[in-house]
């Protein structure tokens, strides 16, 4: 079933002429995780400074350039190449691979292979079993000492590449988002002085017209310990519910707005690279390669349900927001370590960084984030 087509509205455009009226809500209040700092010292991190040794991978350090500023994304054709998948994996897991899976539902760990070398069709394999097991840890991989060109070529095969909005990129590449704590930055200590924790779960840039899919994020430099991800599996979320409930959301629409997030970038003297959108997703969406449903809604993009008065369409999204975040067990914790991709289904998963190391050890990583199809649903199967 093709998705049905919605206008993408930029966010200059009075809204109030719109037939989607956003409600003031208080669901994109706090940090946005994809606002790295954008002020350190290139200096100290390419030089190194008392007590912390110099970024590995120098040629990674973000840049803001001002005056980068692209026009609209333009909708495109989307293939997924996970239905061409053999299900086997026989290039992807070889007998001379290990595979350990982290939970029954989300999240495993593959050592003995190298997603750099896998050919076309273990490309597809991938594709498929990141979508079956929705977050995966490959352990032992060259991608951060690939030529970034290579890196980025690698991930073409799954989607156009995303430029984002307001984040850090290495110079002349802005299709990589860059997540960077600078070495000596205590920001992530000085947090919980305002903070009880630092939890903010979320499905990267789902305010677009087509979200991203297959998702890469590669280690660069971390902390001794810290710093990991949460994942929660959102097909096993909308499994756990009722089916009165589970009918009841079908058919649910939901805005997801991209505005806040270039206002905060904005306001904190950073970049906006494109005006920012809000585009219209079902509560539901269907995985186009598996055929699984699962809940689509985030904290910190999803703004109200199209329909729905204030109060109901918080009351209802609220307890979306708890069931996925406090359900431990449907979720996996990847610990970082040198060398590791992760990969993980954007569509069909939320995750959240961990601000918990202390003493301003550097973090440094890198993603490349392909985009996919437009979010539909097919009908309730009760």
């Amino acid at each position: 079933m093709a998705p049905s087509a919605i206008e993408t509205v930029a966010a200059s455009a009075p809204i109030a002429t719109k037939k989607i009226a956003l409600h003031t809500t208080t669901a994109a209040t706090g940090d946005y995780k994809e606002l790295s700092p954008t002020r350190f010292s290139r200096e100290n991190e390419i030089g190194g400074i008392v007590g912390f040794e110099a970024a590995k991978y120098p040629h990674y350090l973000p840049t803001w350039n001002r005056d980068e500023h692209y026009p609209p994304l333009q909708p495109f054709d989307h293939y997924e190449h996970g239905k061409d998948a053999d299900t086997t994996f026989p290039e992807l897991i070889p007998a001379t691979a290990k595979r350990v899976d982290l939970t029954p539902t989300i999240g495993s760990e593959i050592s003995g292979i190298q997603l750099s070398k896998l050919s076309d069709a273990g490309k597809d394999q991938l594709a498929r079993f990141v979508a079956e097991r929705k977050v995966v840890a490959f352990r032992a991989q060259d991608f951060a000492d690939l030529p970034i060109q290579d890196a980025l070529d690698f991930g073409a095969y799954f989607g156009r590449h995303h430029i984002h909005p307001t984040s850090g990129a290495p110079e002349g590449y802005p299709e990589i988002h860059l997540v960077h704590r600078a070495a000596g930055d205590t920001t992530a200590e000085k947090f919980f002085a305002t903070r009880t924790n630092s939890v903010a779960w979320h499905s990267d840039v789902s305010y677009e017209l087509q979200p991203p899919g297959t998702t890469f994020l590669y280690i660069l430099d971390k902390p001794e310990t810290g710093g990991d991800t949460l994942f929660t599996d959102a097909v096993e979320a909308y499994n756990r519910l009722s089916p009165a409930l589970q009918q009841r959301l079908h058919g649910l629409q939901a805005t997801h707005s991209g505005i806040e997030q270039v206002n905060s970038s904005v306001a904190r003297g950073s970049i906006k690279r494109r005006d920012p959108v809000y585009n219209v997703h079902p509560l539901v969406r269907t995985h186009p390669g598996t055929g699984q449903k699962a809940l689509y809604v985030n904290p910190q993009f999803t703004r109200e349900i199209v329909g729905f008065k204030k109060e109901e369409s918080d009351a209802l999204l609220n307890f979306l927001y708890s069931h996925l975040a406090l359900g431990a067990d449907f979720q996996a914790r990847v610990k970082w370590e040198e060398g590791t991709v992760v990969v993980w289904d954007n569509r069909v998963t939320q995750h959240t960084a961990l601000i918990d190391w202390k003493g301003g050890a550097r973090r440094h990583l890198a993603r490349i984030t392909p985009q996919a199809e437009r979010p539909y649903e097919t009908p309730f199967e009760g």
